[in-house]
């Protein structure tokens, strides 16, 4: 069975327990995935009922990251709604409830309490950034691989709307110095979801003071800079596809055309 990037990180978090940055990997894994809630019968419109199971350590909910770990976890359909797990830890907050993640042989499989569902919402739940201000001066970054281990795969999922990513060092009017993502190319309506994104990335890869993020226009004067002394992150593009211009009936000798 193969393994999601929750098993991933859960391993890295368990094989060093003292990282706070591989923690926190972990949860921001689980806030990007897509994950099936057990419910106490079929979803009827927007209202779900989830199956609430009384243990020992506290009240709890089930979710799975594969439909295949849920039906082999209960050995029988059973009713599920499927959802993000930011989404549902902002469902399940300030409700005494805790989260039974893969359940069974999954190698994620834990009990999440309803503590620790609090506190990633509390992580999760901040508004977008306010829009940088152009900073004075433009240096090359200090990099941290906690930040660049949590920007790249936000950048990777939102790579269709971004033209070009790089991080730089800025320094503002009032003389401090902060890290800022530059983005090329982003349309005007995806700018406040994608700064959200990246901010949000910035405080689980551990960078307590947040990141700056700015949406420069191509021609723009610091772009020349941010170009020249940025750190570039490489953005997956899709392969192009070259059409396939059909040959014209009959000039292939070993296939002749048919008559009709």
């Amino acid at each position: 069975m193969a393994e999601t990037p929750i098993d991933a990180a859960f391993r890295a978090q368990a094989a060093d327990p003292d990282s706070e940055a591989a923690r926190l990997r972990f949860h921001e894994r689980l806030l990007d995935a897509e994950l099936l809630l057990l419910l106490e019968e079929e979803p009827e419109g927007e209202s779900l009922r989830p199956r609430v199971f009384e243990l020992d350590e506290g009240r709890f909910v089930l979710a799975f990251d594969r439909d295949d770990r849920l039906a082999a976890f209960f050995e029988a359909p059973m009713p599920f709604a499927a959802l993000s797990g930011r989404r549902l830890v902002e469902l399940l907050a300030r409700r005494g409830l805790g989260l039974g993640l893969n359940l069974g042989e999954a190698p994620s499989a834990t009990l999440l309490p309803a503590g620790a569902i609090d506190w990633m919402a509390d992580l999760a739940a901040t508004a977008a950034p306010e829009p940088a201000a152009p900073p004075r001066e433009i240096s090359a970054p200090r990099v941290e691989p906690g930040l660049i281990a949590a920007l790249d795969p936000k950048l990777a999922a939102m790579a269709p709307v971004i033209g070009a990513a790089y991080l730089v060092t800025a320094r503002f009017d009032a003389g401090e110095e902060r890290p800022m993502l530059a983005l090329v190319g982003v349309p005007e309506a995806a700018r406040v979801g994608v700064a959200a994104a990246l901010a949000e990335a910035a405080r689980f890869g551990g960078l307590a003071a947040g990141l700056d993020v700015a949406f420069p226009e191509d021609g723009a004067a610091v772009l020349e800079p941010i170009r020249r002394l940025g750190l570039e992150f490489e953005l997956p593009r899709p392969e192009p596809v070259t059409p396939v211009t059909p040959a014209p009936p009959g000039s292939d000798p070993n296939r002749p055309p048919i008559l009709r």
